[in-house]
């Protein structure tokens, strides 16, 4: 496959909420204009981002709702569950894990885990926070396929090593410290500092 980059897939995101929107309004067609103005893009960016994966809609129709969701969603593959592991039950992993779209949109927190020996055994959800020691082990065995790490920043790269070795292919950080990962394992970084930070640098900027 083309390389795409990254902007271009999370912007796929974005068109793929949009369209649900369109979709429970009752919407059935929708044009690159309309995608562009509620993504505050511009419609030639819509089309040239959809024709990076074939051929879309047609032209003074625009495209079918329907249609156009069903073939994001394979490209981003949403058409199956995602087997996930959250590692860190903590204030943010606890957050994390009670956001309940995850699920909704593929991705199944399938277990927890933790090295604080008051969290070991407790009720998060549906799922028993799991030791530190069984993580290892627990992620082979479950062929876990993503894992959202939320520890200490001091803890982080331990973890993720633990976690590739496992056989783990994706991993989202929301420690806030810069990771190492092998060639093939995908990594995406979430810094919530930092994204303040540009809000900060914004708005002084006015």
């Amino acid at each position: 496959m083309k390389k795409i980059s990254e902007s271009a897939v999370r912007r796929l995101s974005l068109y793929l909420r949009l369209l649900q929107e369109a979709d429970a309004a009752g919407a059935e067609t929708i044009s690159s204009g309309q995608l562009a103005e509620r993504g505050g893009t511009t419609s030639a960016q819509v089309r040239k981002d959809l024709s990076l994966f074939g051929s879309f809609g047609k032209r003074g129709l625009g495209y079918s709702v329907q249609e156009l969701l069903e073939r994001i969603r394979a490209i981003l593959g949403l058409q199956r569950q995602w087997r996930v592991a959250l590692i860190g039950a903590g204030k943010l992993g606890s957050a994390l894990f009670s956001y309940r779209d995850f699920e909704a949109r593929g991705f199944e927190i399938r277990a927890v885990f933790d090295r604080d020996p008051e969290k070991v055994g407790t009720a998060l959800g549906g799922l028993t926070v799991r030791a530190d020691e069984e993580m290892d082990r627990a992620l082979r065995d479950e062929a876990i396929e993503i894992a959202i790490v939320a520890v200490p920043g001091e803890a982080a790269q331990h973890v993720v090593d633990r976690v590739v070795k496992a056989g783990v292919g994706a991993v989202l950080n929301f420690a806030p410290v810069r990771l190492k990962v092998p060639r093939g394992v995908t990594l995406r970084n979430v810094d919530v500092t930092l994204e303040l930070e540009g809000l900060s640098f914004a708005l002084n900027s006015r």
